[in-house]
């Protein structure tokens, strides 16, 4: 028990130090003297990458954003796939696979290593129901699309300015963008004026916060709302439904989200344990928490990571998450596109 809280010390502190760059206040001095620093690499590894970018042989969607994580990424792609599918498209997922092992893409699927293809990558290839593609050379990923579907969907994508797309979607938390510095002095991997190569900003959060949220730019922004989500079990073990009190274990960027749509749902948290995004858990740290009485929830991208470890009999249950755009937000995606291949 003691190697496990000091491991969820040590992440509760990047949690602490992460927080923040959410906060109003102005960062400590040292981040802000690193900031300039970190700003003239990233302008300048931007230009590159820029410079002179192929054209993949799809119509391409990036699906991206302009902070450190919690934007609702994943979601959203899921989303934007199965809309796209009821339009009679048949979209493909290209992602950087982070938490894998793997340069040359592949095709990922259910059966996949999560440690060659990434939490993420694994866990679209189960929900999204179309291919998904994963590894660090997208450029060659995109050739592989091509045999799989007739639109891609480049996940985390705005940075990645070497593929030509046909729509850049920036996706924007609620909560806006933090105290407005750069990496590491806030949460920003651009300054504000790289909104201005968007096609699209669209603001992501729970909609009682999208009502009240004040726009960054001067072009239109657009509201996708997280529903409030379900628990489900996923290990098979037959229990009636979720308990009132569990323990909230999860890997993911800005784990408060997860903690407080849990609240939200009525479970009360015995304990919250988080870690640093894309964390591999191990046996070890699992032991002293089902040696707990609680039943342990995670995120959909933990259980992943999970099952494979996790103990016959023992319940896992996960909060399953979906979302919904406003009216005309897909209809404005679609404008961006060619119009499909008879």
């Amino acid at each position: 028990m003691r190697a496990l809280s000091a491991i969820t010390e040590m992440f509760q502190l990047h949690n602490r130090i992460e927080s923040l760059w959410w906060q109003q206040s102005s960062p400590p001095l040292l981040l802000r003297a690193i900031e300039p620093v970190y700003a003239a690499i990233s302008r300048h590894q931007l230009q590159r990458r820029a410079a002179a970018p192929q054209s993949p042989p799809l119509p391409l969607i990036s699906v991206g954003n302009i902070t450190v994580g919690g934007s609702g990424k994943t979601p959203f792609v899921l989303w934007l796939a199965e809309a796209l599918k009821a339009q009679g498209r048949a979209p493909v997922i290209l992602c950087r696979g982070d938490g894998g092992n793997s340069d040359t893409p592949r095709i990922i699927s259910a059966e996949s290593s999560v440690s060659q293809s990434g939490d993420e990558a694994k866990m679209l290839a189960e929900a999204a129901g179309c291919p998904v593609i994963a590894g660090r050379d997208r450029i060659a990923g995109s050739r592989l699309a091509a045999e799989l579907g007739d639109v891609i969907i480049l996940d985390d994508g705005f940075q990645y300015r070497h593929l030509a797309r046909y729509c850049d979607i920036v996706l924007i938390p609620a909560e806006g963008v933090g105290n407005g510095h750069l990496i590491p002095a806030g949460p920003l991997r651009e300054p504000l004026a790289a909104l201005a190569r968007a096609d699209l900003i669209v603001r992501t959060g729970r909609k009682t916060q999208l009502q009240q949220c004040a726009p960054l730019s001067q072009q239109h922004e657009w509201h996708w709302w997280r529903d409030g989500g379900r628990l489900i079990e996923v290990t098979g073990t037959g229990t009636s439904g979720p308990p009132d009190t569990m323990i909230a274990l999860t890997a993911i960027a800005r784990p408060h989200r997860f903690f407080d749509d849990l609240t939200a749902l009525g479970i009360q948290l015995a304990a919250r344990h988080s870690f640093a995004d894309h964390h591999n858990f191990t046996t070890g740290e699992l032991a002293p928490l089902l040696h707990q009485r609680h039943d342990i929830v995670v995120t959909a991208k933990d259980a992943v990571k999970l099952r494979h470890i996790w103990p016959d009999g023992r319940p896992l249950w996960v909060l399953q998450q979906g979302g919904n755009g406003e009216s005309g937000l897909l209809e404005a995606i679609s404008a961006q596109l060619p119009s499909p291949k008879e």
